[in-house]
């Protein structure tokens, strides 16, 4: 390693992203996973999307029994 680096050209915060903005990765157990992906099949649509529907839908039911 150098003594030294220059920094002078360097842009802070370049790569910064807000935690609020991050995209973090959930695994799914594998008869979770297979359920989702074979019934977001069926119904043509985007295991992602269906997957965030259903949490949506379990965050009102657990509002609701508050």
């Amino acid at each position: 390693m150098k003594k030294e680096y220059d920094f002078s050209k360097g842009i802070r915060g370049k790569f910064y992203t807000p935690a609020d903005e991050m995209e973090l990765p959930i695994y799914l157990d594998k008869k979770v996973r297979k359920f989702y992906y074979t019934r977001a099949k069926e119904l043509g649509e985007n295991p992602s999307e269906l997957i965030n529907r259903v949490l949506l839908k379990d965050m009102e039911i657990a509002n609701q029994l508050k």
